[in-house]
């Protein structure tokens, strides 16, 4: 997470302002949801396959998303610092990984249904950003990286169109700045066709059509 990420990210409607528990945390649930049916299908033997993320491998990946969007999204929520043996661990050589990670996972989202989670800032100094848009970005992540890790292991990623158009509205909110500390590839062209999700991989700079 980055310290220029400090965007408020709840919306006016009628002149009310909409709690990100209304509109973010349903994305938030729907992705992690499906981050963790993704992880539940990932064989041993694809661990060292490619990935879309061109320096990952299929381990790399999982262990990204396991550390970042379980027990980092936990201990954002819980504005804490993730102990050394989790930032150090291979998650990956546990046989049943993909278990205790729907179980982080759940925990985590758990913890941002308190509407309070979602106020004040995360961090200290140069580095506290809004926890709305922490979970906005983590969000995001859970998105984009279960998409990866869904295409490296031949499953489908998926998303109702309203999670989809959320996705999208961060990606595009967020592009200039992921793309100013290379955490977006330049866009992809894409159909006019193209599904909403697709809209959305292709902005962040991912082939939707990427095949190992």
């Amino acid at each position: 997470m980055n310290s220029d990420m400090n965007n408020d990210t709840s919306s006016e409607t009628n002149g009310e302002t909409s709690s990100p528990v209304k509109t973010v945390y349903p994305a938030m649930r729907e992705c992690a949801a499906e981050a963790a049916r993704i992880a539940g299908h990932v064989p041993a033997v694809r661990l060292p396959d490619p990935t879309p993320s061109a320096d990952w491998d299929v381990r790399a990946l999982a262990n990204h998303l396991v550390l970042h969007t379980s027990h980092g999204l936990e201990h954002r929520a819980r504005r804490t610092e993730m102990p050394e043996t989790l930032t150090a661990r291979d998650f990956t050589t546990d046989a049943d990984w993909p278990q205790r990670y729907r179980v982080a996972l759940d925990r985590a989202v758990t913890a941002w249904a308190d509407p309070t989670v979602w106020e004040g800032e995360i961090g200290e100094g140069a580095g506290a950003t809004p926890a709305a848009s922490v979970g906005t970005l983590m969000t995001l992540e859970m998105a984009l990286h279960g998409w990866e890790l869904a295409r490296a292991t031949g499953q489908e990623f998926r998303l109702s169109e309203e999670s989809a158009a959320f996705v999208l509205g961060v990606v595009e909110e967020y592009a200039e700045m992921y793309r100013k500390y290379d955490g977006f590839a330049d866009p992809v062209a894409v159909p006019a066709t193209a599904g909403t999700f697709g809209r959305a991989l292709a902005a962040s700079g991912r082939d939707p059509e990427w095949a190992a």
